[in-house]
């Protein structure tokens, strides 16, 4: 009668034992510390919007009218993405100045810096209710410029607001502008007045003296 237990293969019992000295080494966990050749600081990186307060806020997409870099020089113009980001009115809290700002999402980088000037007019853009063109000398590039802007937004509700707000900041930038032009005159009117009044004292003493000098001489 034939066995039902199969003997095993004496060769492969002993592969198995064996350890295979081609395979991958087992991985092990490195404990090893490295120190950095220099220690960098925390350093605070300001804004210069830590004084102000937003007035209003928009994401929207920003496009100036210049030359690209392929034109420079030679006075073809054309409309160029400039980035997306929020469009933002800041209100400074001591002087009360309202600026246009805007960065580029991410980066950070100055997209619009320009106070709101009164004079400022938006304009549709041609064919499109959720965009508006506007002319400011703006700082974003860190030189003052003449610029032209054109902003759109996601909605034309969206556009609309960001008129709303912008026309609302120019009448207090207005009313602001005429307040400081007020008390400067009054300032100068107040020393041109405190100048005569000297010069009016030193006049009258001029007389007195010389009458005093010819009643020393008669003598």
């Amino acid at each position: 009668m034939a066995s039902l237990v199969e003997k095993a293969d004496p060769e492969v019992e002993n592969n198995e034992g064996d350890e295979d000295d081609n395979g991958p080494a087992p991985e092990e966990e490195s404990t090893a510390t490295f120190t950095p050749v220099v220690q960098l600081e925390t350093v605070e990186v300001k804004t210069m919007e830590e004084d102000e307060d937003v007035v209003y806020r928009q994401r929207g997409k920003l496009y100036v009218f210049g030359e690209t870099l392929l034109d420079k020089g030679t006075g073809n113009k054309s409309w160029k993405e400039r980035g997306v980001g929020e469009i933002k009115l800041l209100k400074h809290r001591e002087s009360n100045r309202i600026r246009v700002l805007m960065r580029q999402e991410k980066t950070l980088k100055l997209l619009v810096n320009h106070f709101l000037d009164p004079r400022i007019v938006l304009t549709p853009n041609v064919g499109n209710e959720k965009s508006w063109v506007w002319v400011a000398f703006d700082f974003s590039e860190g030189k003052l410029e003449e610029t032209t802007f054109a902003l759109r937004f996601g909605t034309v509700d969206f556009a609309k607001e960001f008129k709303a707000a912008f026309e609302a900041g120019q009448e207090e930038m207005k009313k602001l502008m005429a307040g400081l032009d007020s008390a400067e005159g009054a300032k100068e009117a107040d020393e041109a007045a405190e100048a005569i009044e000297k010069l009016g004292v030193k006049d009258e003493a001029a007389p007195a003296e010389a009458a005093a000098a010819t009643e020393e001489e008669s003598k």
